[in-house]
C-alpha cells in the first residue's frame, strides 16, 4: 500500500488559499499565523507565485511581531491570468511606452483588494524585485493604507523604459530571455531551478533540494509564461513620482545582485524623503537564510521608528 506523503513543513505553515477580487480579477492569497501581530503584506516579484517567498523569512518576521499575508499578483500563480496579447517577451514590454492589458495602478489596487479581504485597514508592505516597485506605487496611490514600506532589490517605481534599463544588468537579462519554457511538471522544475541558481546570492549556499520541493508543490511557479511576465512588467505607471512617498521607508539591496544593480536601491532611497538604505554584502537577487534575522530586525526597527 502506498503511503501518503505529507506536504512540506514550509507549505503547512500557511493557511489554505483564500480569494480577493478586484473587478473581474481574482487574487489568491494566504496568511501565516499567528493573527495577533501587526499586519504585513508580502508583494511578490515578476511572474512568480507567492510560494517563492521563503517561509523561514516570513517566520523571522512573525517572530518580530508581524502577522503576514502573501498574494499572487494578477498574471501569476493561482490569480487570474489575462488573455494572451501580442507581447513577445519581458524585454520588449519593458521598452514599450504602453501596457497591453492593464496599468500599474490596477496592480496597486489588487493589493488593496487583498487588504480589504483580510480585514486590514492598513498594513506594512514588504516587496521584492518587481514587487518592490509595485509596493512603492501602492504607497503613492494608497498612502492612508500603508504603515511602512520596505523595498528590496527594486528599481524606482516611477521609472519606465530606458530609465529602468540603466539599473538592469543586461547580460543577466539576456540570459533570462533565453531561458527555456516547458509545459511539463519536470520541465518547469528544471527551469525554476535554473532561474533560482542564476539569481542566488554568490556568498551563500544554493539550496537546490528546497527549491525543487517548492516548485513541485506550487500550482504555477511562474517560470512558464513569458507573456504574463510581459504584461506585468509592461504595465505603465501614470501616477506621481516616488519623491512623494510619505510612508517610513527601508530600502534593502544585495551588493552582488546579478540582475538589478545596487544603484537602483541607492536611487530609490535617495529619492524617497527620509528613506534608509541598507546594503546586503554577498547577497544576490534573493534573500538567503543567513540574512533573514537581520532583515526582520531592520523591518522591526522601521515599524518602531
Amino acid at each position: 500500500m502506498k503511503s501518503e506523503v505529507s506536504p512540506p513543513v514550509w507549505s503547512r505553515a500557511w493557511s489554505p488559499t483564500q480569494w480577493a477580487s478586484n473587478g473581474e480579477v481574482r487574487l489568491a492569497y494566504d496568511r501565516l499565523p499567528p493573527d495577533d501581530g501587526e499586519p504585513l503584506l508580502l508583494v511578490t516579484g515578476l511572474g512568480v507565485a507567492r510560494h517563492w517567498w521563503p517561509t523561514g523569512l516570513a517566520q523571522a518576521l512573525a517572530a518580530q511581531g508581524f502577522t503576514l499575508a502573501r498574494y499572487d499578483q494578477r498574471d501569476a500563480g493561482e490569480s487570474t491570468h489575462l488573455p494572451p496579447t501580442a507581447s513577445t517577451g519581458p524585454i520588449t514590454a519593458l521598452l514599450r511606452r504602453r501596457g497591453d492589458t492593464y496599468t500599474a495602478e490596477d496592480m496597486t489596487d489588487d493589493a488593496i483588494a487583498v487588504l480589504d479581504a483580510l480585514g486590514w485597514d492598513s498594513a506594512h508592505l514588504f516587496g521584492q524585485s518587481l514587487g518592490g516597485a509595485v509596493a512603492q506605487r501602492i504607497a503613492l496611490r494608497h498612502p492612508r493604507r500603508i504603515r511602512t514600506l520596505t523595498s528590496v532589490s527594486a528599481v524606482p517605481g516611477d521609472n519606465a523604459g530606458l530609465a529602468t534599463l540603466r539599473h538592469i544588468r543586461l547580460r543577466t537579462l539576456a540570459q533570462l530571455a533565453r531561458m527555456g519554457r516547458s509545459r511539463t511538471l519536470e520541465g518547469h522544475i528544471e527551469v525554476g531551478v535554473a532561474l533560482a541558481r542564476l539569481l542566488h546570492s554568490p556568498a551563500h549556499p544554493f539550496d537546490e533540494p528546497a527549491i525543487r520541493a517548492m516548485l513541485a508543490d506550487t500550482p504555477d511557479p511562474g517560470v512558464r509564461d513569458a507573456r504574463s511576465q510581459s504584461r506585468q512588467i509592461g504595465a505603465q505607471w501614470n501616477g506621481p513620482a516616488i519623491g512623494r512617498i510619505t510612508a517610513p521607508t527601508l530600502v534593502l539591496h544585495g551588493l552582488d545582485d546579478p540582475l538589478v544593480k545596487p544603484s537602483a536601491g541607492r536611487t530609490v532611497a535617495a529619492r524617497i524623503p527620509g528613506a534608509r538604505f541598507v546594503p546586503l554584502p554577498g547577497v544576490g537577487h534573493d534573500l538567503p537564510e543567513p540574512v533573514w534575522e537581520d532583515v526582520a530586525h531592520h523591518v522591526r526597527q522601521l515599524a518602531d521608528g
